[in-house]
């Protein structure tokens, strides 16, 4: 699974990045690199947190044999 996020840089020096496609994955760091960083950690929890309240519905697509 890939996806696409968004870093730049603020101006009050702080990083911020962001995941498009995942509503609330957005993280700050002090550097680019720590935004970077934390940014596949919080979409684990912001999707992990989407399953427990069934926001996020699977769907079988193929039946494996």
């Amino acid at each position: 699974m890939s996806t696409h996020f968004t870093i730049e840089l603020e101006q009050d020096g702080r990083w911020i990045a962001e995941i498009l496609g995942i509503s609330s994955v957005l993280v700050y760091g002090l550097t680019q690199q720590e935004a970077i960083s934390k940014v596949p950690a919080l979409a684990l929890q912001v999707i992990a947190d989407k399953l427990e309240h069934k926001e996020i519905n699977f769907v079988l697509l193929k039946k494996q044999d």
